[in-house]
């Protein structure tokens, strides 16, 4: 990896903007990165997850300027309901005014830059970087570091947001490989509610890497539904951490659907600081060939009375590889929090491995808490009831895996994009949906 190549964009993009809590946060994350380096599998949070490689490569970091980007473009990374949708694109990692579509008066959508020295200030300072107490790694922090172009997203309080709020990540790679780091804040006032979907495309067949951060914050009696759909190319790797602070009593739904890329590694943490909030985090990962899907899920109870629950799905073929970490942490004081946490596995393959590591930190005594994993194959005794009544080994298959999977799926609750995700599912497991 060339360290020096980092550093020398590094000094360039610190002399070209001004003092403030930004290029504090930039300076103080550039030294994390050059201390801590890339993440091995000496690392205990990357043990079953061979990153470094990926940066063997000579990645160059893209100028902060607008790639040309066509009408087709767009519509190939475009989701299902677009047309009533608030769309924000980022290209390269950067935020792009001109190809977004803000349909909505209540969201306030700013550079992030121009929100920290503004009005906004006091926000963006209590909040921008708050993950980095959480994910300590030289890739998140050379996000910090390289924070330019980002956006900050503010839903006004008592503000319902109907239309769906949609980021798009689009990564050029045609001629060379593509690296990109995308950095958001979102804000969402006291009884804000919104629907957030995230989804990214590589476009090109060159290698890519997304290390993407959102950070979201959730004040008094705020609603938060937030989905990832992943379905990039074979050549496409992504880092991404969602992390969502709730700091008022609120409610938190996530669900994470990661089908296909390279090396795809989720952080999810949802840090509970009010009383009386919930978080419910939902997965399904499906990897083939030789993709590797990592999914590492935080949920930090601090305060009492706090509920949350977590079920993570798996379906794994041929040489397909994935990881499940998962931790709930419930601190001292946060007596009578209800925190649950499932993994289940279904190997397709002799070849196909799942890591899979549930974990409870418990520090309080007046809790509800428990955890577990499963790992099998399919029920050989529902394949053979199935068949039995006509219906082909190949069909019996996939309608046994499509029930599998519909506990995750049945929890988007955003109707366009549970038939869009579900339709993806079926055409993985080439069942024909009734």
């Amino acid at each position: 990896m060339n360290t020096q190549y980092y550093q020398d964009h590094f000094t360039r993009l610190q002399a070209a903007t001004r003092p403030g809590h930004l290029h504090a946060r930039r300076e103080e994350a550039f030294r994390d990165f050059s201390r801590l380096g890339i993440p091995t599998t000496r690392n205990e949070e990357w043990k079953y997850t061979r990153i470094s490689g990926l940066f063997n490569k000579e990645w160059h970091l893209p100028l902060l300027q607008e790639k040309t980007i066509t009408e087709n473009d767009l519509h190939a990374v475009r989701l299902p309901g677009y047309e009533t949708a608030s769309e924000l694109v980022f290209v390269n990692g950067f935020f792009s005014f001109a190809l977004s579509n803000i349909r909505s008066e209540s969201l306030t959508v700013l550079p992030l830059e121009e929100a920290a020295a503004n009005g906004y200030n006091e926000i963006v300072s209590a909040h921008f970087g708050h993950s980095s107490g959480y994910i300590k790694d030289g890739i998140h922090a050379l996000n910090t570091a390289f924070t330019e172009g980002g956006v900050f997203i503010h839903l006004r309080k008592t503000k319902h947001e109907k239309q769906p709020v949609y980021i798009y990540h689009l990564t050029t790679a045609e001629h060379e490989p593509g690296f990109t780091q995308p950095r958001s804040l979102v804000y969402l006032g006291e009884q804000a509610e919104m629907q957030l979907v995230e989804t990214s495309m590589c476009l090109g067949q060159q290698d890519s890497l997304n290390s993407q951060v959102i950070e979201i914050v959730l004040e008094e009696a705020a609603v938060l539904e937030y989905y990832k759909i992943q379905h990039d190319h074979d050549n496409a790797s992504q880092v991404n951490t969602t992390h969502i602070r709730q700091v008022g009593k609120s409610y938190s739904h996530t669900v994470t659907l990661s089908l296909n890329g390279n090396m795809v590694r989720n952080n999810l943490n949802v840090v509970l600081e009010a009383s009386h909030s919930e978080a419910h985090l939902y997965g399904l990962y499906f990897p083939k060939g030789k993709s590797h899907i990592d999914n590492h899920t935080i949920v930090d109870n601090r305060v009492p009375h706090c509920e949350s629950n977590e079920l993570y799905k798996g379906i794994l073929d041929e040489q397909g590889t994935g990881v499940f970490n998962g931790k709930i942490f419930v601190r001292q004081p946060a007596q009578k929090t209800n925190a649950f946490q499932s993994n289940k596995n279904v190997l397709l393959s002799d070849t196909a491995a799942i890591n899979t590591k549930p974990q409870l930190e418990i520090f309080a005594d007046d809790v509800k808490c428990s955890h577990g994993c499963t790992v099998g194959r399919l029920s050989e005794e529902g394949l053979f009831y199935l068949q039995s009544r006509g219906i082909p080994e190949k069909t019996a298959q996939s309608m046994l895996l499509h029930g599998f999977a519909e506990d995750v799926l049945e929890k988007i609750k955003l109707e366009p994009i549970r038939r869009y995700a579900d339709a993806l599912v079926a055409a993985r497991l080439e069942y024909d949906i009734v």
